[in-house]
């Protein structure tokens, strides 16, 4: 999952998504309860409490159905609910990590002015071709004030500040670095079209049942990814391929090198995208693109392995950062 209001800062996508008018928007999830009085008290409830502050049922919950307003949107209100209740834990010590990073900014002095909310929801009604009046009715269309919205960018906002200031801003990225990568990427530069992928793969069996079987497992497979699982934990889980130790990674592959099959998706494919199960002769494929590579200059390989680095180091200085705020927090779960 991407980075929302609610969530964790990624590094792919922190900017990106601060444009996006959809992040600012969530749901409150009423209708997984069965009365107007039982949804007071469970909305009421006490899930977590962080420090000296709480996380509400209802703080849980909005998360959890703004994250998967894009993703379940085709699913049953069941399939919904099902999937809401397994992963109610997950989501949780996704706010707790929220709501300890923003403890930590404030201890910091670091803060969002009304300035600069106000400056944001300039520069997205823009984008948007939105005038105020137009974006607060969609607001109220959602069940969501302005004041609330204006609060929510105020913290995604603290939040990227929070993440440079303690993480990126350490970060340092070695020639020597810069060039084992190369060394490892020069294949890009002389053979023309590549394309990293990841893939969830299941061998193939002569027995037809076998293969019914198969395709049932793939699907269930393809509809927990639209709802929002993870591409690489799932091939970890389920890949019976040796790829499945990294996540899935094939790394960049030569298009010269693949099966027509796999030419015949990946072409329809974009960067982020996931494919429909397909068949080849070795068996059963789900692949996602995360990356198309064109001939590269060296110059321009080499600054595209520089900002990877940039991410990698930085997702792990980040987790390392996040593991510090808990280990020096009092946290308690009650759900």
């Amino acid at each position: 999952m991407g980075y929302r209001i609610y969530f964790n800062i990624t590094f792919e996508n922190q900017g990106k998504e601060m444009m996006k008018l959809k992040a600012f928007i969530f749901v409150l999830l009423i209708f997984m309860f069965h009365s107007t009085s039982q949804a007071a008290i469970l909305l009421d409830r006490v899930v977590a409490v962080v420090n000296q502050e709480v996380i509400t049922w209802s703080d849980l919950y909005k998360a959890m159905e703004f994250e998967a307003s894009d993703k379940m949107k085709e699913l049953k209100d069941e399939d919904k609910r099902k999937i809401f209740k397994e992963n109610e834990g997950v989501f949780l010590e996704s706010l707790i990590d929220m709501k300890l990073q923003l403890q930590a900014a404030k201890q910091l002095g670091i803060e969002a002015t009304a300035d600069d909310v106000n400056s944001a929801i300039a520069d997205i009604r823009k984008k948007y071709s939105l005038d105020e009046p137009a974006l607060i009715e969609s607001l109220k269309k959602e069940g969501f004030t302005f004041d609330e919205y204006k609060k929510k960018i105020a913290e995604q906002m603290i939040l990227s500040r929070i993440v440079t200031h303690q993480v990126k801003s350490k970060i340092v990225v070695s020639e020597s670095d810069i060039e084992k990568q190369m060394g490892e990427n020069k294949g890009i530069l002389a053979d023309g079209e590549a394309y990293r992928i990841r893939q969830i793969f299941f061998k193939k069996t002569d027995a037809g049942a076998d293969r019914k079987a198969i395709e049932q497992k793939a699907e269930g497979i393809l509809k927990q990814l639209k709802a929002g699982e993870d591409f690489a934990a799932l091939a970890k889980q389920y890949s019976e391929d040796p790829s499945r130790k990294a996540g899935g990674d094939l790394g960049f592959v030569k298009k010269r090198y693949m099966a027509k099959e796999f030419i015949d998706v990946i072409s329809r494919l974009k960067a982020g995208e996931v494919s429909q199960p397909f068949w080849t002769d070795r068996g059963l494929h789900i692949i996602r693109l995360e990356e198309k590579s064109e001939k590269h200059s060296e110059a321009e390989l080499k600054e595209s392995i520089r900002n990877k680095l940039i991410e990698k180091y930085s997702s792990e200085k980040y987790k390392s950062w996040l593991r510090g705020l808990r280990e020096n927090a009092y946290i308690e779960i009650r759900l």
